[in-house]
C-alpha cells in the first residue's frame, strides 16, 4: 500500500494530517493542509488524495464534521513506516540520572521510573513487574527494642523487604549478628520453596519464625502485580473530556488482571505498539501502548507501557521507552 511515486503523495498527505491531528486534535481540512504544510499541491488536489485516503479507510470523517481524522488503518501504517527519533540530550540524561538514583532499589526503580516517563510523554505509564523464582541475597537482623526486631531481606533481584517480629525476649546484637551470619550463609541462592524445606536444629523458636517470614516475603514479591503513573495525564486530551468515558478508563486501568493482560507480550526485545481496536479492550478503544520488556538481575523479566490517545507522538513516546531501556541495561552490566 502507498508504495509508487503517485501513492507516496498521498502517504506524504497521511502523514500532514497525522501531524496536524496530533497537535491539535481538531479534525483536519484540505485548507489547514494547505496553509500549514508545504505539500506543494494545489488544495483541489489535496481533497481529491484525502478523498482517495478516505476510500483506502486511512482517514475518516467523525460525525458531521468538514474535516478528517486518522483510522486505526492510518496510524498503523504510519507506525509501520515510522522512522526512529532520539531524545534531546537534557531529557536522555534525566532519564538516566532516574535510573542510577535508584537501581539498588528494584521497587523504588520502576515507580521513579514510570513517573519520569509519564512526566516526559504527558501520557499514563504501567509497569508490570513479574519476578520468577526470587533468591536471597541478603538477610540481616535488627534490634528494634526489647520485645521486637527488624529482618531486612534483600533479593538477587536488589528488592530491599523488611518487616517486624515480635519477640518474647530480649536478644542482643551479638546474638542476632550471629544469626544473621549463619543464616546468610544457609538461605543464599535459596528460594522459597527450599526455605521452607529447611529444618533447622535450634532451641530458640524465632528462628523458625524468621525463616517462614523470609519464605513468605518472597511468596508474597513473586506475585506479578503493577503499578499506574500519570493517570491523570489522560484528561488533558479532549478525547476524554467527557466525564463518563474518562471514569470508565480509569476504572479499567485499576484492573489488575486485564492490564497485565494487557502489558504481557513474548520475550522478545523489540518494542510493540498496539492501536486502538487491536488492544481487543472495548473501554480502551481510543487509546494506543507501547509495550516493551525489561529485566534487571536474575530472573524478574517485567514490561512497560506508555498508554496515550491514538494521536499520540509515537515517535517520541518510542525514544524515551528506548532510552529507559538502554538506562536499564546498563545498570545491570
Amino acid at each position: 500500500m502507498l508504495n509508487n511515486e503517485k501513492d507516496l503523495r498521498k502517504f506524504k498527505i497521511l502523514e500532514a494530517i497525522i501531524t496536524e491531528y496530533i497537535n491539535t486534535g481538531e479534525p483536519v481540512s484540505s485548507r489547514a493542509l494547505e496553509k500549514k504544510h508545504n505539500l506543494g499541491i494545489s488544495s483541489a488536489t489535496i481533497r481529491n488524495e484525502m478523498s482517495d485516503l478516505e476510500e483506502m479507510g486511512l482517514i475518516i470523517a467523525p460525525h458531521t464534521s468538514a474535516g478528517r481524522i486518522p483510522s486505526d488503518k492510518g496510524y498503523r501504517l504510519h507506525v509501520d513506516r515510522m522512522e526512529g527519533k532520539n531524545l534531546n540530550d537534557e531529557q536522555a540524561q534525566y532519564l538516566k540520572n532516574i535510573i542510577v538514583q535508584n537501581v539498588n532499589q528494584t521497587e523504588h526503580l520502576m515507580k521513579e521510573t514510570a513517573k519520569a516517563i509519564a512526566a516526559l510523554t504527558n501520557y499514563t505509564t504501567i509497569v508490570s513487574e513479574t519476578p520468577t523464582n526470587l533468591l536471597v541475597h541478603y538477610i540481616q537482623l535488627i534490634p528494634l527494642d526489647a520485645n521486637e526486631l527488624v529482618l531486612v531481606v534483600i533479593t538477587v533481584t536488589k528488592l530491599v523487604k523488611n518487616t517486624k517480629i515480635k519477640t518474647e525476649k530480649e536478644y542482643d546484637i551479638e546474638t542476632l549478628t550471629m544469626w544473621t551470619n549463619n543464616l546468610n550463609s544457609i538461605l543464599k541462592g535459596k528460594t522459597a520453596e527450599e526455605i521452607e524445606a529447611i529444618k533447622l536444629e535450634a532451641t530458640e523458636p524465632i528462628l523458625e519464625e524468621i525463616l517462614n517470614r523470609i519464605a513468605l516475603i518472597l511468596k508474597m514479591e513473586t506475585e506479578k502485580d503493577f503499578l499506574v503513573a500519570g493517570v491523570n495525564n489522560i484528561l488533558a486530551y479532549p478525547e476524554f473530556s467527557d466525564v463518563n468515558k474518562a471514569q470508565t478508563l480509569f476504572k479499567t486501568l485499576e484492573e489488575k488482571d486485564r492490564i497485565i493482560s494487557l502489558l504481557d507480550k513474548p520475550g522478545e526485545d523489540s518494542i510493540e505498539i498496539v492501536i486502538g481496536e487491536e488492544l481487543e479492550i472495548e473501554e480502551l478503544k481510543d487509546c494506543s501502548i507501547i509495550k516493551a520488556n525489561y529485566m534487571i538481575g536474575e530472573g524478574q523479566i517485567g514490561q512497560l507501557g506508555i498508554v496515550g490517545p491514538k494521536r499520540m507522538d509515537y515517535a517520541r513516546a518510542v525514544a524515551i521507552l528506548n532510552t529507559t531501556l538502554e538506562a536499564i541495561n546498563e545498570r545491570r552490566k
